[in-house]
């Protein structure tokens, strides 16, 4: 029913909102645990969708990332200054997660890694089988190799500039959009392959 009223209303909805985050997040940062946990139910959809898109992953592991987000955002929020929306500044804190995550990932030996995961999708199986290509876009951007898969969710997604993005993964801005031409190029590929 809300959703409804939201839906005739969006200024005004989207103005409240903010509004009552604002009380939530003053609450919250003097200490009150009942103000966090309702910014954490109305924000944590959010978090985790950006973290699971960005890193790709979308069981546990994506859950705890939404976790330690949380528990940033909850040791930063008495330095939060109002300088942006708290639901803008929550999701940067998350991207910079997942992005830690990426930067880790990175670090660690070689592992079966989505890369690997990417080209497996249509070859056969053990048993001789095709496996299914039925992958919805989310899935086949899981399936991009993480940089490739940063760049896209960061720029097509997010919103981001190539200057941001090469800061933030560390690349030049020409990689950045390199990046963002092969995971273009292989998510046309491999939703063609569907059609």
């Amino acid at each position: 029913m809300l959703t409804a009223v939201n839906d005739h209303m969006p200024d005004t909805a989207a103005s409240i909102e903010v509004d009552d985050d604002r009380a939530l997040v003053a609450a919250a940062a003097a200490g009150g645990v009942a103000a966090f946990e309702t910014l954490y139910r109305r924000h944590a959809g959010r978090v985790h969708g950006v973290i699971a898109r960005l890193v790709g992953y979308h069981g546990a592991r994506a859950e705890d990332l939404t976790q330690e987000a949380f528990v940033r955002a909850w040791q930063a929020l008495p330095n939060f200054r109002f300088e942006s929306a708290f639901g803008t500044w929550l999701h940067r804190l998350a991207v910079n997660t997942a992005l830690m995550e990426l930067r880790g990932r990175r670090s660690r030996p070689f592992e079966d890694s989505d890369e690997d995961a990417f080209e497996l999708i249509g070859s056969a199986d053990s048993a001789g089988h095709v496996m299914a290509l039925s992958m919805d876009l989310e899935r086949a951007v899981a399936t991009l190799p993480p940089r490739a898969r940063a760049v896209l969710v960061l720029y097509d997604v997010e919103g981001w500039k190539h200057e941001e993005i090469a800061a933030e993964l560390g690349m030049a801005v020409g990689s950045s959009k390199a990046q963002l031409h092969r995971a273009r190029s292989l998510l046309r590929t491999r939703l063609g392959e569907q059609a």
